[in-house]
């Protein structure tokens, strides 16, 4: 068995919608989230077996390739995603910050997972396009090599996608920048 997830952006609501009625009739998968973002856009994450997730985030894209921002499907994504989507992520110590900015929700979450998988530091919050009309960012904590390494890899995952913004890495970021993000 193979765990992944997947996702479509959509520039409408009702494609969106739309869509994430035709993910789950497609196959076997969970709706992990399905919501509208800013600016009026909609996003739908799916989770199940690697085949199945792909089957239905082909279909939502063939269902809609007009209405379509971003997708994509990630086999064994990062376990810490979930957490920093959600703002469950236990960082204590801030070493360095690297920050990376996208114009759309999917190529965060691609990013995100890049980075996590490329060196030892840890998700502490992905924003997805809430309160930024439509543009997502990362933060991540580490070591400032680590961190480095890791931006470099997200921005080379989703500037191909012509999704990237700007990215940055704060050596030694100031105790109060940090109090503000924890």
């Amino acid at each position: 068995m193979s765990r992944a997830i997947g996702m479509a952006e959509f520039k409408t609501v009702s494609a969106g919608m739309t869509a994430a009625d035709t993910m789950v009739k497609t196959s076997e998968v969970d709706i992990i989230e399905a919501e509208t973002v800013c600016p009026g856009k909609y996003i739908v994450i799916i989770t199940g077996e690697l085949s199945a997730v792909n089957a239905s985030v082909q279909a939502a894209i063939t269902q809609h390739p007009l209405h379509l921002i971003d997708s994509f499907v990630l086999g064994n994504p990062a376990d810490e995603i979930f957490p920093a989507i959600y703002g469950a992520s236990h960082v204590e110590i801030v070493s360095a910050l690297g920050i990376i900015e996208t114009y759309d929700a999917a190529a965060i979450i691609v990013a995100a997972d890049q980075a996590a998988k490329t060196a030892e530091v840890s998700l502490i919050e992905i924003r997805l396009a809430r309160g930024m009309c439509g543009k997502s960012y990362l933060l991540i904590t580490g070591e400032v090599a680590a961190v480095e390494a890791a931006i470099a890899r997200a921005q080379k995952a989703v500037e191909p996608r012509g999704m990237f913004l700007d990215s940055s890495v704060i050596a030694r970021p100031d105790k109060k920048l940090i109090d503000q993000i924890l």
